[in-house]
This record gives C-alpha cells, structure tokens and sequence, in this order.
C-alpha cells in the first residue's frame, strides 16, 4: 500500500516589505535632497520632513512647505550633490 504524501502550498510573497519605511526614514533622517515625480508630470524638489500612511510633507528650497499625497506620486529620486 502506498502512502500518499500531502502537498503543503508554496509560501507566498509578503504584502509588505516595509522597505518603504526604511527608505523614507533614511531620507528624512539624512536630510537627502529628492525630487518627487508625481502622477500628472509635476516634479518637486526639495528634502522631505515629515511623511506618514498617506502623505509626504516636502520643504523646498523656496521654503514653502508641500504636502503630497502619496498615491499621487510616480517615483522618488535623490538629487546627486554638487
């Protein structure tokens, strides 16, 4: 008689890496000069202050204060320092 072996499921990715908090955390701590491409083409510069869930608060060097949703961002670069 031959025993059958069960088929245990292959594990599955995880939702969530948080590697998106790190990253945000080495960005703001640092005080790393970014641009943020946004979904309509925008682009903003300046270094990120504060960021949550929902939102990133970006200081430009105008010094205005931007606060940008983050489902409205394409990407985010470092700026090279010159």
């Amino acid at each position: 008689m031959k025993r059958s072996v069960p088929v245990l499921p292959k594990s599955k990715a995880p939702a969530q890496t948080f590697q998106e908090v790190v990253y945000l955390r080495h960005l703001t701590e640092n005080d790393v000069p970014v641009c943020i491409k946004l979904e309509d083409g925008e682009e903003h510069c300046g270094v990120i202050e504060f960021w949550d869930a929902g939102f990133i608060r970006l200081n430009r060097d105008d010094g205005e204060k931007l606060f940008i949703y983050k489902h409205d961002i394409r990407y985010i670069y470092e700026l090279r320092e010159k």
